[in-house]
């Protein structure tokens, strides 16, 4: 699994390795010319302008990234390797899911705190931030809900790329040559998402139903519920991946 790791890094890293590179560079520079003053306000307000330029761009680059370890499991010529290799199909989508989860989530939250920062320090609102570290310093529960926050947003993301690996799959094995796939997978991804939002009904003891449809919507409360929602999340991205990973054992056509 080393090695599928390795390659899946290799692969995912080419174009974002480079642009992360340039765009760390260029904050930082920023963030050591406001921590010793020397730059005027106009350049101040181009350096949090570019910072946030630079968020943009690294999401579109992720995204590039991701695409390109993903056709390495679905395109030829890359994918015969992987698909002839006597590899469990499972461990090829656990380390191509994993890279780009550690991939996305370490640059965008690393690119978001520089920015962050150079709009703090840089427009002169530094007092803002003080109160808002003071605020959760003084009151616990605040910094749980951070926590379970970006758990659950870790979480979800996982979710998302598993609706996106199992519709791919569905579209490569069960569908492949059908008529119209494209409209079949498109409804399967549909009647996905609609199972998948069930399991947000055992919220309802918790909150209050906003509105109720064929999907519905709840208004949550507190930090109590965030751990119930994140093992949720978690519970259907692994549910998803076994059923991702036994399609591909099936059989995939390039």
């Amino acid at each position: 699994m080393k090695a599928l790791f390795k390659y899946a890094f290799l692969n995912g890293l080419y174009v974002r390795g480079i642009v992360f590179a340039v765009i760390f560079t260029m904050n930082t520079i920023f963030m050591l010319l406001g921590v010793f003053g020397l730059l005027p306000f106009a350049a101040n307000v181009t350096a949090v302008s570019l910072g946030g330029v630079a968020i943009a761009l690294m999401f579109a680059v992720n995204i590039i990234g991701d695409v390109s370890i993903a056709r390495r499991m679905y395109h030829s010529p890359d994918a015969y390797v992987g698909m002839l290799a006597p590899i469990p199909r499972w461990k090829m989508l656990f380390t191509s899911v994993i890279t780009m989860t550690i991939m996305d989530v370490v640059t965008m939250a690393t690119v978001i705190y520089q920015e962050v920062w150079l709009s703090f320090k840089l427009a002169g609102t530094q007092r803002i931030m003080s109160n808002f570290i003071q605020a959760i310093q003084d009151n616990p529960s605040e910094m749980l809900f951070i926590i379970w926050s970006i758990l659950m947003i870790i979480a979800g993301y996982l979710l998302l790329l598993m609706i996106i690996f199992f519709c791919v799959t569905v579209e490569k094995s069960i569908f492949y040559k059908m008529k119209a796939s494209g409209l079949l997978t498109f409804l399967s991804a549909c009647g996905l998402l609609y199972i998948l939002s069930l399991p947000q009904a055992v919220f309802i003891p918790f909150g209050t139903i906003e509105r109720f449809s064929i999907f519905f919507l709840i208004n949550l409360s507190g930090t109590a519920v965030l751990p119930i929602a994140f093992f949720i999340l978690l519970l259907e991205a692994a549910v998803l991946f076994y059923i991702t990973s036994k399609l591909m054992e099936r059989r995939i056509n390039l």
